[in-house]
């Protein structure tokens, strides 16, 4: 894909929406030395800009994108899943905010963008490339799959995690000892994911095929009320551990621990 460097000298881009990825993208554009308005709450006048850029909830979108129209040049959204409807164009950035980050969580990661028109979608891509992340196109037709995927990568990550702290109160273990304590291991196995994928690196009982030892944890489970999910969980990690083994089998000598 085609990259520009900036945007073009003096361009203004208004940023609609204060919340967590609004306050951020503010910041950001400002250190790139981008001259930006806002951010603008959703009850303010929006003034003229070359860019309208909405952060609002997805639901508010189309509402917010009539009041923006006749201010923007071009407009868009940093929604994943909303279509370009309403827009010009959309920026979505692949990551996570509290709205506390600096300028430099966008350095490198990926930002979808999507355009009805060459050069809408040119816009995304300079805004993608002046935050300092890596653009690529995600159009109107696989939305849903690409939002899917990310909601699985931080939302549903998050949700597990959140049990596995349950479960090891359970077992006397402070929820905040328990985050320290289960944090490498989560670190690890990010890093492992990332290098080879999941059926390579796929580890524990359920890869060895040790069910006795299944069948204990799902009781463990099933006292926090958590054995629907437990089973969908297993259920999709024998389907992994099938992969593996139809690729390249291991012993259960050559497993880890976990």
């Amino acid at each position: 894909m085609h990259t520009s460097a900036s945007l073009a000298p003096g361009t203004t881009i208004a940023i609609v929406g204060a919340g967590r990825l609004g306050r951020v993208l503010v910041r950001a554009l400002r250190a790139a030395e981008i001259e930006v308005l806002g951010p603008i709450g959703r009850d303010e006048r929006i003034p003229d800009a070359d860019v309208v850029l909405l952060c609002v909830p997805d639901a508010a979108i189309t509402g917010a994108a009539v009041d923006a129209r006749p201010h923007a040049g071009f407009l868009g959204h940093v929604s994943g899943a909303t279509a370009l409807t309403d827009v010009d164009f959309s920026l979505h950035p692949l990551q996570t905010f509290t709205g506390a980050e600096g300028p430099e969580v966008f350095r490198g990661i990926g930002a979808a963008i999507a355009g009805r028109t060459s050069e809408a979608r040119h816009i995304g891509e300079q805004l993608a490339v002046a935050l300092g992340a890596r653009p690529f196109e995600v159009d109107d037709a696989h939305r849903a799959s690409y939002h899917a995927a990310a909601s699985f990568a931080s939302n549903f990550v998050l949700t597990v995690l959140d049990s596995a702290e349950g479960l090891a109160s359970a077992a006397g273990i402070p929820r905040d000892e328990a985050r320290a304590l289960l944090a490498p291991l989560v670190h690890q196995t990010v890093e492992n994911w990332a290098t080879s994928g999941a059926a390579a690196v796929l580890t524990g009982p359920i890869a060895r095929g040790d069910e006795a030892t299944v069948a204990h944890q799902r009781a463990a489970a099933a006292e926090l009320d958590l054995s629907d999910l437990f089973d969908a969980l297993a259920a999709a990690t024998r389907a992994i551990a099938a992969r593996r083994t139809a690729t390249s089998p291991l012993s259960a000598t050559e497993e880890s621990h976990a």
